[in-house]
């Protein structure tokens, strides 16, 4: 009995989230404003600053995909591999942004959520690219970056 009422006082109240993967949401987007679906390959590789280089996302016929971001470097380096029967064109994202510590409770792991300040890009495949929502956090519901693809007009 008295195991049982110790084991009920130790537990906390708070819930740790279900879901505290923290990654940058990005949204392939027309001139319009519209969803646009890439029915390309690609292949986004974060390049680290050791010379190791690692795929964070593979995939295609999608209009949006989420990669996540470093926790602690001001700058992240995405490349951007689209590829297809004919195709093969790379792109470079430079990401700038703020780590912000997210605390929960001491029974939950630490995550950062980050403010993204700034990106700038290659222009070979990507008109353009930007920042709609700089608040990254564990919402995968949010879109942050709008991807404005080249068009043939």
């Amino acid at each position: 009995m008295i195991l049982a009422a110790v084991a009920v006082v130790s537990c906390t109240s708070i819930d740790c989230p279900i879901n505290n993967l923290v990654r940058t949401q990005f949204q392939f987007t027309n001139s319009a404003g519209d969803s646009l679906r890439l029915t390309d390959s690609l292949r986004v590789v974060s390049a680290r600053k050791d010379g190791r280089d690692t795929v964070i996302f593979k995939g295609g016929n999608m209009a949006k995909f989420h990669v996540p971001i470093s926790y602690s470097h001001p700058e992240d380096k995405l490349v951007f591999t689209f590829y297809g029967e004919d195709l093969h064109i790379v792109d470079t994202l430079w990401i700038k942004k703020e780590d912000i510590p997210h605390f929960e409770s001491v029974d939950c792991n630490a995550t950062y959520f980050h403010h993204l300040t700034d990106i700038r890009h290659t222009r070979n495949s990507l008109d353009s690219v930007v920042i709609i929502n700089p608040s990254v956090t564990n919402d995968e519901r949010v879109i942050h970056v709008y991807l404005y693809p080249k068009t043939n007009d």
